[in-house]
């Protein structure tokens, strides 16, 4: 295939941005993106150019990392799979492709295609653990009996790999999904409720801090989410979050 690819470019976080044509020829529609994205590099660095930054680490759809906005689409035109998973039998020949960066305030750019996430660690931080006895007295976890359907809800939501599509296809760009996943998987289990009331209130008031948007019941999250993190998800934020600040 031969496409053309317009790309943001963008020095550095001061600098401004553009849009900047690319042309690649010979394209495989057995590669991944990501292979088509080192076909142009390597074009561009034997012209003696800057090649494209762009985040990437397992290219196997556990890692997260990869993070592009392709033709208006988080990940790109395909379902339940991440940028280094979407091959290019998506596309045709002499197709234009538009490749950007997640756009959101709290994912400001740092290069090119690569934004820096760490508001996602820093929610983490705030409250997405448990504590451990490590007294020498430590219980065994198979000896709390859990139900299938709470371990299986809570497996589901422990799914999300951080990748932060759900924030970039929000028009509020908010992190509700993300966060109302990672408060789920401790909420559904009797392990994570010694910190429940803690957790939520710290993590919800972090994303708030962060500068992340709120949630209007769209859906286009849970759509472009990789994992298929359910909205259920954020209605049980929402539940944990009142039962936190209701007193009886």
């Amino acid at each position: 295939m031969n496409l053309t690819l317009k790309i943001w470019r963008q020095k550095n976080a001061q600098s401004k941005g553009k849009m900047v044509d690319y042309k690649v020829t010979e394209i495989s529609e057995h590669m991944s993106f990501l292979e088509m994205m080192d076909v142009l590099n390597e074009q561009l660095v034997n012209s003696g150019e800057e090649p494209i930054a762009f985040d990437h680490d397992c290219r196997e759809g556990i890692c997260g990392m990869c993070s592009m906005y392709i033709n208006g689409e988080a990940h790109g035109p395909d379902r339940g799979i991440t940028t280094c998973q979407l091959h290019m039998r998506m596309f045709k020949d002499g197709d234009t492709i538009t490749i950007e960066p997640f756009r959101a305030k709290a994912f400001p750019v740092i290069k090119d295609l690569v934004v820096d996430r760490t508001s996602f660690e820093r929610i983490q931080q705030a409250g997405g653990y448990i504590s451990v006895n490590t007294s020498g007295n430590t219980q065994d976890a198979n000896a709390i009996p859990i139900s299938k359907h709470a371990a299986d809800e809570a497996m589901d939501a422990a799914t999300c790999i951080g990748c932060g599509a759900c924030v970039a296809t929000c028009k509020n760009s908010s992190a509700m999904l993300f966060v109302g996943a990672k408060i789920s998987q401790y909420a559904l289990l009797p392990q994570g409720q010694v910190e429940a009331v803690d957790r939520v209130n710290n993590m919800v008031a972090q994303m708030d801090l962060e500068g992340f948007g709120n949630c209007t019941n769209i859906g286009a999250c849970e759509v472009e989410c990789p994992k298929g993190i359910s909205l259920e998800n954020i209605a049980r934020m929402n539940r944990e979050f009142l039962k936190a600040n209701v007193k009886g």
